[in-house]
């Protein structure tokens, strides 16, 4: 989160991750290991990349901007970062919030030796926490909220680094997973709801934190299990591991958008496949929203699970209507609709000999702006679609989302200004139809969603967000002239 601009703009049509998290302690070349591990998370950030070190005697950092190829694919980039631990870091930033003093982990020298934090998520109160440090005299070096932290528990009067953290932790609203190194070893742990995922894995005698399982996967390490929401691990530098739970039981509230889009399909999240879950909402959404059509067509890459289970509880045919070009930038990050709008003629190319004369359904993961899927559907009508029907493997996204994902501002999300039928004109499509929020449940394998208390945090379709954005409240009571702080 960029400080400086909470309420920013992203140019983009799609939901983004932040960032990506991996650490491992006792093994060789571990920053060698992180590299590989953060490779294998280059999805869920791809504007920067750092990696930290210890020795056992002094920390080591290297960071860039770019991907982990781009930064760490030379054995002399590696020889900068010795020792037996070491924590990585991806990122995207937001508007403002490029620039290395931003890139993870963040390191600072406290009292007690070094320390380094690297922080998928997101502080829902950073802002208040800063002007009450900088009142204090603190001085900061980035726009980051992470850097709160950092400054929280340099300023705990508690004994020991292990209390200060927790204590500062206790402090903090939102959404974190968190990857920090001391000169004692490593601490993993997540928040006591668990928005953000984080697991554990083994490699021989290393221990390994990762942000998914594809990375223990990469790397070649067991899954040993997930990190449990309120949970910290320790790892002393000799292989000790102590799990500690300071905080008050929560019923957790995972981000249900992890399975909708943000993690890889080859990841496992709470035992089950990512890929089948997400072929699963495609079969939600088949027995919501059939319509007569010749074609299924994934809006690639996003959308092919789910339109693979569209077509097979449909029994209508899946076809690859879009080539995706995989050598394009990413849309969201251009700077102006004409220049995103001819990216996306660039990035996606209409499979002619298939879709003239046909009628299609076209599946997607989400709609945000909206900009993109009207492009989209142009595309296959200029490409000779009799029909071109629009349907989408989550809800309606109406609210921004304040725990770690880059979204638009509310004004801007398009189901937040239109219902259905009014987005389906926008798009130009001849229907649109999106999962329902119980549907959605279903395919995670909930029975449906228990409104009184959700099994997940689906705040961006609901507008139930599950802790306090202090921040937002502050923002707004500025704007309006009153005090309103959403529970």
């Amino acid at each position: 989160m960029n400080l400086t601009n909470p309420f920013y703009d992203a140019d983009g049509d799609k939901l983004r991750e932040e960032c990506g998290i991996f650490g491992v302690v006792g093994l060789r070349e571990a920053a060698a290991m992180t590299a590989l591990g953060l490779h294998a998370l280059q999805h869920r950030g791809q504007e920067a990349v750092g990696i930290t070190s210890f020795d056992g005697t002094e920390f080591y950092s290297r960071r860039g901007t770019g991907h982990v190829a781009q930064n760490f694919s030379s054995s002399e980039a590696l020889a900068e970062l010795p020792g037996m631990m070491a924590a990585g870091h991806v990122r995207y930033s937001t508007t403002g919030g490029a620039g290395l003093r931003n890139v993870q982990p963040l390191y600072a020298d406290l009292a007690s030796g070094g320390f380094a934090i690297a922080h998928n998520g997101n502080i829902s109160n950073a802002m208040t926490l800063r002007r009450d440090l900088v009142t204090k005299g603190a001085i900061f070096q980035s726009t980051s909220d992470t850097e709160v932290i950092i400054h929280l528990v340099a300023t705990s009067r508690y004994p020991t680094l292990l209390d200060r953290f927790t204590d500062a932790l206790r402090l903090v609203e939102g959404a974190y997973s968190l990857i920090c190194m001391t000169p004692e070893g490593m601490i993993a742990c997540r928040d006591p709801l668990g928005i953000r995922p984080l697991v554990m894995g083994r490699l021989d005698d290393a221990v390994i934190f990762a942000s998914e399982t594809v990375a223990l996967d990469v790397v070649g390490a067991e899954f040993v299990r997930e990190i449990e929401p309120g949970e910290l691990v320790q790892v002393a530098l000799d292989g000790t591991i102590t799990s500690h739970r300071p905080f008050i039981d929560a019923r957790p509230r995972m981000c249900i958008f992890e399975h909708v889009y943000f993690s890889r399909p080859d990841s496992l999240i709470g035992g089950r496949s990512v890929y089948q879950v997400r072929k699963a909402i495609g079969e939600q959404l088949a027995i919501e929203s059939s319509v007569d059509a010749d074609l299924i067509i994934p809006v690639p890459d996003s959308g092919v699970p789910a339109a693979l289970g569209y077509a097979q509880q449909s029994g209508i045919p899946f076809e690859l209507g879009i080539i995706r070009s995989h050598y394009v930038g990413r849309t969201f990050i251009q700077p102006s609709d004409g220049k995103r709008n001819a990216d996306v003629k660039r990035k996606h190319n209409a499979n002619r000999a298939l879709v003239a004369g046909k009628r299609i359904v076209l599946i997607d993961d989400s709609i945000v702006r909206g900009t993109t899927s009207l492009k989209i559907v142009q595309m296959m009508r200029e490409a000779g679609a009799s029909e071109v029907h629009f349907r989408v493997a989550s809800p309606p996204t109406e609210h921004s989302c304040f725990y770690g994902v880059d979204t638009p501002e509310r004004s801007k999300l398009l189901a937040a200004r239109m219902d259905v039928e009014e987005m389906a004109r926008f798009i130009q499509a001849d229907s649109l139809a999106f999962v329902s929020i119980d549907g959605l449940y279903r395919a995670v394998g909930e029975a449906q969603r228990n409104a009184a208390r959700p099994q997940y945090c689906d705040a961006c379709f609901s507008g139930d967000y599950p802790t306090r954005l202090t921040d937002l409240g502050d923002r707004e009571a500025a704007v309006r002239g009153i005090v309103q702080v959403t529970e």
